[in-house]
């Protein structure tokens, strides 16, 4: 139930689906900026990819960082540049 709240209260909310397979497809993107990118406060800050091993994120610099764009904008992470 928690994951199913949190996928509603941070993305289906605030997106607009057409039909089942518009649904799935930005289903598909959240989960992976969700395994991928979002950290989660019960792993200590990390991924969940980065906790199984298949993911290494680098620390960007204060002042050498950019944007990236997941699930079309809606959110956004810092990375090294």
């Amino acid at each position: 139930e928690r994951l199913i709240g949190t996928v509603r209260r941070e993305y289906l909310d605030h997106v607009l689906f057409w039909n089942a397979s518009d649904l799935e497809r930005k289903l598909n993107a959240f989960k992976g900026y969700y395994n991928g990118y979002r950290v989660h406060a019960a792993l200590d800050g990390k991924t969940p990819k980065q906790v199984g091993g298949e993911m290494q994120l680098t620390v960007a610099p204060l002042n050498q960082f950019a944007w990236l764009s997941h699930c079309r904008g809606l959110f956004h992470t810092p990375v090294a540049a």
